[in-house]
């Protein structure tokens, strides 16, 4: 059973937050006050729900005495015992700590691994499966900055996500992702492996990352379409150097003031992931075992073109239906990582 004193808790929370705002809290306050609200409200909601059922369960056990309610009780009873213990396991992933940045847009970084053109054919094929996954969900999916390979595939690829819950579902899949397949280049039909790096990491705001202007060199380039073509005759293409890190972050797609802003929205990331990984290691000494930590150099999944086959490391999770799959059908995939991820919480928390 979920601890009735800690549902308590919860609710004289909730009360208090709604008598805050309802007197009028300070403008800054306010926007703290009601984030927390709208955090706490559904939970409330399914509080209330659970007390409702059990306090029925109660009533209808009180009933089996009587001659008239008894027919009535031993129908009702079944149900609401069913019931219960579906909603106490509601309450418990409710109840488990949130990831601040779950609700923020993300930025998704794919870059080739090993296996040369191949991994960059590969990558390109990683980013085709984002986007129609993006369209499926209702995410506004943008190319930040894109380098292409001489065979069509990807350099480097930087894209920003937005939507709601982006970085909840997205964030499973940072990692390397592996490929077994025969490549088009290939005359003797022999299977080739080779690997694409992903990163996401969750969109950072000015207000939660500060850089100063002294830690940061900014350079502009000529910028230079496919092919070598110039598209542009002034210098519009930024490199942006943080020097206490040492990443660099560039951007030359736009002009030059929009490359500064994208470069700056990039690398905001990059630090902010950064910081959540220092906080996170502080916690967990063994992070790295952690579905979803977000270690780029852990080999998360793998992707056999001949069999049609795509296996997810961490879960143990094989399914034959790699084209859908490349066709941007991950739900099944994220649902189990998200499960497990949960399940591996709540017995962390003893719940």
């Amino acid at each position: 059973m979920v601890p009735l004193d800690k549902l308590a808790q919860i609710t004289e929370r909730l009360e208090y937050l709604e008598a805050r705002l309802n007197a009028g809290a300070a403008p800054v306050e306010i926007a703290k006050l009601s984030r927390e609200y709208s955090e706490l409200k559904p939970v409330c909601d399914q509080i209330g729900a659970y007390r409702t059922a059990l306090h029925d369960l109660d009533e209808a056990e009180g009933w089996l005495t009587d001659p008239e309610m008894k027919s009535l009780a031993e129908e009702e009873i079944p149900r609401l015992r069913a019931r219960i213990p579906e909603m106490e396991q509601a309450l418990r992933v409710a109840l488990l700590p949130k990831d601040a940045a779950d609700a923020r847009p993300a930025i998704l970084e794919i870059r080739p691994g090993t296996g040369g053109d191949e991994a960059s054919l590969f990558a390109a094929d990683l980013l085709r499966m984002y986007q129609r996954y993006a369209e499926r969900m209702g995410w506004r999916f943008d190319i930040l900055e894109q380098q292409f390979s001489d065979l069509g595939g990807i350099k480097e690829v930087t894209a920003h996500v937005q939507g709601e819950g982006v970085f909840a579902r997205l964030k499973y899949e940072s990692g390397v992702h592996r490929v077994q397949r025969v490549p088009e280049t290939e005359a003797g039909g022999r299977i080739h492996t080779s690997a694409a790096t992903v990163a996401v990491l969750p969109e950072a705001e000015e207000v939660d990352i500060d850089i100063p202007a002294a830690d940061i060199r900014i350079d502009t380039m000529r910028s230079s379409g496919a092919g070598g073509q110039h598209v542009n005759t002034t210098d519009s293409a930024v490199r942006i150097t943080h020097l206490p890190t040492g990443i660099v972050v560039t951007s030359s797609e736009k002009s030059q003031h929009q490359n500064r802003a994208i470069a700056m929205q990039v690398l905001r990331a990059r630090l902010y992931e950064l910081e959540r990984e220092r906080i996170d290691s502080a916690r967990s000494a063994d992070r790295k075992a952690q579905v979803g930590s977000g270690d780029r150099s852990e080999r998360i999944r793998t992707y056999n073109f001949p069999q049609g086959r795509m296996t997810d490391h961490r879960i143990n999770l094989t399914l034959y239906a790699l084209p859908q799959i490349m066709g941007g059908e991950l739900g099944e995939i994220i649902d189990a990582l998200q499960a497990d991820d949960q399940a591996r919480k709540l017995a962390e928390a003893g719940m």
